[in-house]
């Protein structure tokens, strides 16, 4: 068994955001330090409510919204919430996520890493670390992208995404109707993360997340009703709920996306899979393109309804 030491700190990409945990030894003992958040994904309005009424109930969304909140709970990012962890639980929630999770390098290569995360704890004289070993299970790749998309970073990652899902997601469904959107979600999370991988080739950290689904979600969205209007709050402007048109909201978000993924800009937040974002919302833009209906033309007031003699 050889002892993994991961630079005095454990660093995981959780799809559209990466949270990363500090091994600080102190007077305290070991602490996990997760750094997540809406902000961190790039968002300067929090949208609460489309004005798009529904032709039928979103059974699938409402579906995936319960599975998101329900694997989170049985996940280690939910049992080990609180301000002090234990090395012990450090070391099995990398092992949880190292076996679960997609992982770029593992998705490129269709095999497992030669070595990973056992869940225990190992001395050296720099401190505690997680012992690493042959993996003792078989992992599929191709199917780790589907459980990814189930896993979360912790609560602010989990209810930022489910926030967007469950605002944009059910006239998406209404639209597609329930089985292509379900096919639809999942194709998008499949090409963010392999669209991710192939830029990341020799990624070997776990990305998880339901980001690179719902950006896909976002960009159909986009694409089939332009010109509906979305009331959200605005941080900057002391949250105050405005009447935004959603090509400004999405359109805006897209873009921070895009700016942070090219290194433009730098977000305060950390490292984030902002290629995810870029490369799901584009796929679903794409996707979504040829469902939109045709606008019909709007007859001036003055025109007259009667055919001209």
């Amino acid at each position: 068994m050889q002892v993994q030491q991961r630079l005095s700190q454990v660093s995981r990409y959780r799809d559209a955001r990466i949270a990363i945990k500090l091994l600080l030894i102190d007077a305290a003992g070991l602490r996990r330090v997760d750094v997540i958040g809406v902000r961190q994904s790039g968002v300067v309005v929090i949208p609460v409510h489309d004005e798009n009424p529904l032709r039928r109930t979103p059974w699938v969304t409402y579906a995936l919204v319960a599975a998101n909140i329900i694997i989170f709970l049985l996940t280690p990012a939910a049992q080990f919430a609180g301000p002090e962890v234990t090395p012990a639980q450090v070391c099995q929630d990398e092992a949880f996520y190292d076996r679960y999770s997609a992982i770029p390098r593992e998705l490129l290569t269709n095999e497992q890493l030669p070595l990973v995360p056992t869940g225990e704890v190992a001395l050296n004289p720099e401190g505690p670390a997680c012992a690493t070993s042959p993996p003792a299970y078989h992992k599929l790749p191709y199917l780790s992208v589907l459980y990814s998309m189930f896993l979360h970073g912790g609560w602010a990652h989990l209810l930022g995404n489910m926030l967007f899902l469950w605002i944009f997601g059910n006239n998406v469904e209404d639209r597609f109707g329930r089985l292509a959107y379900l096919g639809f979600y999942v194709l998008c999370g499949y090409i963010a993360a392999y669209g991710f991988a192939l830029f990341n080739a020799d990624l070997a950290q776990p990305l998880i997340g339901a980001s690179g689904a719902i950006a896909g979600v976002l960009g159909a969205y986009l694409a089939l009703y332009p010109r509906v209007r979305v009331w959200s709050l605005v941080p900057f402007l002391f949250f105050i709920p405005l009447r935004l048109p959603v090509w400004l909201v999405l359109g805006l978000w897209f873009v921070i996306q895009w700016v942070y993924s090219v290194g433009i800009a730098v977000s305060e937040a950390g490292s984030v899979a902002y290629l995810a974002h870029v490369i799901g919302f584009v796929a679903g833009y794409l996707i979504a393109r040829p469902f939109r209906k045709p606008t019909q033309p709007v007859r001036a007031a003055t025109d007259s309804p009667w055919p001209a003699r």
